[in-house]
């Protein structure tokens, strides 16, 4: 049968503007792509313990069985959520299959018709996605920008009826910065506007045992709902809504991506937990990720870099190189000295904002680092 013409022309023009997505495929290069920022995802100590905890509560199964609802809530799913909970210092914890179901469940079934959410212009896809789904309207204001969310809450409060959401995340997937959490929760608490904040990027890498930006800086009890995913810091599968009892049982009822798929399985619920045990005593990995980080900074100062990148304090690190063509060509050749990083080409990001993004990890060398920024530089000047 032939392929759909409408289709095929979409296809093409990805390859005309070297923009076609590919999968990719295991390789031996050092690593400054994924976001397995603390090496939780390769830990053998979190790989032996995570099967000690199924044997010992005698879930010897490979599947869920079924949805949350019917079958598939097993008992480690209650514990682990009322541990997540305890360390995030949230009333409640809702377990998700991923990031993408947690944003696509809360934005789906939390706003109203009639309310307002006021988001980002860089947020995440999965929250974009989420926003479509919504019966509400939606704003995006300027990226990190205050005044233009108080701007738009204004607009939205003419309508006394209307409740306000205000969406943002704690670290940006795309650019490593962060906005101003505490002015934005400020902002919020005084319009009696609810704060939503995605913290996929700062879990494992922000806080005394890495609980995250928010608690770090003291602002979760000013949160109406946080998003934190296991993918990247805790190296495994998985995401989690925090929040009040209200909203957990609010979105057991109306969450469509929990109430309709199957759970996860006992052994991601299991890696969940264990993941979360050794985050909270594994100090040498955050301490190690954080001396990264300072370490990368400084050497792009020294080779004159600095310019080139988006302010950044976190594991990701991006460097703008406007042009599809002209990113993937400096990517590849830092491939081929050895180092895997990624491209990122519009239309993932809003075109001339193409990049380069490094991720730092716990496990990377300084000698690593500075190879690779000395040999970016090489290829820039």
């Amino acid at each position: 049968m032939k392929f759909p013409e409408k289709l095929a022309h979409k296809l093409n023009r990805r390859v005309e503007s070297n923009a076609l997505r590919q999968l990719g495929s295991s390789n031996d290069l050092i690593d400054f792509a994924s976001n397995d920022y603390l090496g939780f995802a390769q830990s053998k100590a979190i790989f032996d313990a995570t099967h000690t905890l199924l044997v010992d509560s005698g879930l010897q199964r490979n599947g869920a069985t079924g949805s949350r609802l019917l079958t598939g809530n097993h008992t480690l799913y209650t514990q682990t959520e009322n541990d997540i909970a305890s360390f995030h210092e949230a009333e409640s914890a809702l377990l998700f299959n991923s990031g993408y179901d947690a944003n696509i469940g809360f934005f789906s079934a939390v706003p109203q018709k009639g309310d307002c959410i006021l988001y980002d212009e860089l947020i995440h896809a999965s929250i974009r996605d989420g926003i479509q789904l919504s019966n509400a309207t939606a704003y995006k204001f300027k990226h990190n920008d205050c005044e233009d969310v108080a701007r738009l809450i204004e607009k939205a409060k003419t309508n006394p009826t209307t409740t306000i959401y205000v969406v943002t995340e704690s670290v940006f997937s795309m650019d490593g910065d962060t906005p101003p959490l505490a002015e934005l929760a400020q902002l919020c608490q005084q319009h009696q506007a609810y704060f939503v904040v995605d913290e996929a990027h700062t879990l494992g890498v922000f806080g005394d045992k890495g609980e995250g930006l928010l608690q770090l800086l003291n602002l979760q009890h000013l949160v109406f709902a946080r998003i934190s995913t296991f993918g990247k810091g805790l190296g495994c599968h998985g995401a989690v809504i925090l929040g009040s009892q209200e909203l957990k049982s609010y979105l057991i009822n109306f969450a469509r991506s929990l109430i309709y798929t199957t759970g996860l399985p006992p052994h991601a619920v299991a890696t969940i937990q264990v993941a979360y045990q050794h985050l909270a005593q594994n100090n040498e990995a955050r301490e190690n990720l954080r001396t990264n980080i300072n370490t990368f900074n400084q050497q792009k100062q020294l080779l004159g870099l600095k310019p080139l990148f988006v302010r950044s304090k976190s594991a990701i690190q991006c460097a703008v190189i406007p042009g599809n063509e002209q990113v993937k060509k400096i990517a590849t050749q830092l491939q081929q000295q050895g180092f895997n990083v990624k491209a990122i080409l519009s239309p993932t990001i809003p075109e001339g904002q193409e990049r380069l993004r490094i991720c730092l990890h716990s496990y990377n060398a300084e000698l690593e680092i500075s190879r690779l920024l000395k040999s970016f530089a090489a290829l820039i000047f």
